[in-house]
């Protein structure tokens, strides 16, 4: 009998015919079909350092949280402090375990004193609603609208002025981790957000499956003679990396706390309700992490890739989470979570690339931060 070859159907978002006239190449990416790249990575990236980038991002979830209970159920959710939030308002926050580890990271985003918009990772989605569901009660609705949602993501120091050109609205209204919701964009009709994942200006485009084709090729086709390009996953890898933000799976887990990964802006343990996690979270606090997230760069010549080993005197002391040859620094660098003693600017360590010991050193972070 011949081998059994299960095939897997991956998902697709409404933008999967637009990549073939700018020749995407796909791989699967937690279950969905999408770009890595368009021309090259480096590219990609220099062109969203220096001009403009558009991603489809319409793979990540979006879950409506309303109801009278909506504010109480999101503080006892989340690590930050959501009261804080005023409408037209984002922010960056985590979700954990009682045990501290993370569940996910997302953002929140406020319409009204009962209805919040979050934003979580693509492949955390089935699990973060049943999360969620476990813990609200009677006064609040957890509304999974994923399916009826696409997000662009414009990227880089000439965005605003190439969106600008295709809306009335006035962009420089909308400070940063700010939104606004119904504008007309290209004639349809958009949330606006002025957030992003490259550490750049940019804007996140929210919008109906049917308007996405739409509105990528007005994008594109009003940037293109200002040097913006359709850009893929590995070049928004690189460019978060550079800029020092997070990968869920990799910078953050169910065994890695926010306080561990350098987040610890987004938990408030002084915030008046009590959250989940929120004992954990403290006594790492009050006790010191275990381990933490630092940036290092290679001495020796080589790259650190995830996972590969970090040494110290012969003893494995942490691993790699994310590693490659920066595009914009020309260096050979990555984030290591090691144990919290070696965790000291300057220190060399030793990372395992390919069965051999290569010198590392640990530096600052995040590596680029944009003028």
């Amino acid at each position: 009998m011949g081998e059994i070859v299960l095939s897997v159907t991956l998902k697709r978002t409404p933008l999967f015919e637009s990549y073939v006239p700018y020749n995407g190449k796909t791989i699967d990416f937690g279950g969905w079909e999408l770009p890595v790249q368009f021309s090259s990575i480096k590219a990609e990236h220099e062109a969203v350092r220096t001009a403009a980038g558009l991603f489809d991002v319409s793979h990540m979830g979006e879950v409506v949280v309303s109801g009278e209970g909506a504010l109480s159920f999101l503080q006892k959710l989340v690590t930050n402090d959501v009261a804080k939030l005023v409408d037209g308002q984002a922010q960056y926050t985590a979700m954990c375990y009682e045990d501290g580890g993370t569940i996910d990271d997302l953002l929140i985003y406020k319409r009204s004193d009962n209805d919040y918009l979050l934003v979580v990772n693509a492949s955390n989605i089935e699990k973060d609603v049943s999360w969620m569901k476990q813990q609200a009660g009677d006064d609040v609705e957890i509304d999974n609208q994923s399916d009826n949602w696409a997000l662009l993501a414009l990227q880089g120091p000439k965005a605003e002025m190439i969106l600008q050109r295709l809306t009335d609205e006035s962009l420089a209204e909308i400070r940063f981790f700010r939104f606004k919701d119904h504008v007309n964009v290209a004639g349809e009709t958009t949330l606006l957000s002025r957030t992003g994942y490259t550490g750049e200006n940019g804007f996140e485009i929210y919008c109906t499956p049917e308007s996405a084709v739409k509105l990528w090729d007005a994008i594109l086709t009003e940037g293109k003679e200002d040097g913006l390009v359709p850009s893929g996953l590995g070049a928004r890898d690189t460019l978060r990396f550079e800029a020092g933000l997070p990968l869920y799976g990799q910078e953050l887990s169910k065994d890695i706390s926010p306080l561990e990964a350098g987040l610890g802006f987004v938990v408030k343990l002084k915030k008046e309700e009590d959250f989940l996690g929120k004992s954990a979270l403290a006594a790492q606090k009050s006790d010191g992490v275990p381990r933490k997230l630092v940036g290092i760069e290679m001495i020796d010549k080589g790259i650190p890739r995830t996972g590969y080993s970090v040494y110290h005197n012969d003893e494995v002391v942490g691993e790699v989470t994310t590693g490659t040859q920066s595009p914009t620094l020309k260096k050979n660098i990555g984030f290591a979570l090691v144990n919290q003693n070696l965790s000291e600017l300057g220190t060399e360590l030793e990372v395992e690339v390919r069965n051999k010991r290569l010198k590392a050193r640990i530096i600052e972070t995040p590596f680029y931060k944009r003028s």
